[in-house]
């Protein structure tokens, strides 16, 4: 399936923001190496650098099924170049990959079960500065999913927009739901699955990426963040037919 990726900087001001930016342009160069297509729906700039979030909508073959392991908290430790002191940093950034929903998978939604708050867009400001309310924020009661969008002038498309990430997201956490059950029936497996665990660490002070699922530790930061992220999803592609193949056997 095709696949949004969602990037929210975490706790930390500029630098955790300057962060999600990098992991943005990580997962861009990497789309672009496969010849992908992709569009930014949303993204919310920091104050004086980087991203607080964004969304990217990639369309391409498999990028479901290679870029799921990617959710979670990805934890960035380098000196930061805006402490005057250059004292080392811990930055965090949460990623999540959720599949594009098709229209025949039926996904139910209940109004009931929403919230939908109006809000004025963001921009530049003067004389192209949105004076209605026609972002538009979904919250899913039952859940807790929290969706806007606010790149269109219409609220009534901005709307139509959410709603269809939103039943994306239900359709993830679903799925994610499901594995969790597995998971706890396979103690033996490697990873929980939850999304708020720290699935990777990046080390700039000794160029280092280590992802703690697999205990994988690869010396070359800088291709990774070119987007030669290959190197990471490919083990874990391989860590996860490994334990489908063991499961099997023992059913």
């Amino acid at each position: 399936l095709n696949v949004f990726i969602e990037i929210h900087a975490g706790a930390g001001g500029t630098e955790s923001q300057d962060w999600a930016d990098m992991l943005k342009k990580m997962y861009v160069r990497w789309l672009d190496k496969k010849d992908c297509t992709y569009n930014l729906i949303s993204e919310h700039s920091g104050e004086e650098a980087g991203i607080k979030s964004c969304t990217i909508k990639a369309t391409g073959n498999y990028l479901y099924g290679l870029l799921k392991k990617e959710s979670g908290i990805h934890r960035l430790v380098r000196i930061s170049p805006f402490d005057s002191g250059a004292r080392r940093h811990t930055s965090f950034a949460s990623v999540w990959v959720y599949p594009v929903v098709d229209e025949d998978i039926n996904i139910d939604i209940h109004e009931k079960d929403l919230r939908i708050d109006t809000y004025r867009s963001s921009g530049a400001g003067g004389q192209h500065v949105n004076t209605t309310d026609s972002a538009v924020r979904i919250t899913h009661i039952p859940t807790g999913i929290v969706v806007s969008q606010q790149d269109e002038k219409s609220q009534h498309k901005n709307k139509a927009k959410a709603l269809k990430i939103l039943r994306s997201r239900l359709l993830d956490n679903q799925i994610q739901e499901k594995n969790k059950e597995r998971s706890e029936q396979r103690k033996n497996q490697v990873g929980s699955g939850d999304r708020s665990e720290r699935i990777r660490t990046y080390n700039f002070p000794q160029g280092r990426v280590s992802d703690h699922r697999i205990n994988l530790t690869l010396y070359n930061l800088s291709e990774i963040l070119e987007g030669k992220i290959d190197e990471l999803i490919n083990p874990l592609i391989a860590e996860e037919e490994s334990t489908k193949l063991a499961n099997m056997k023992n059913e």
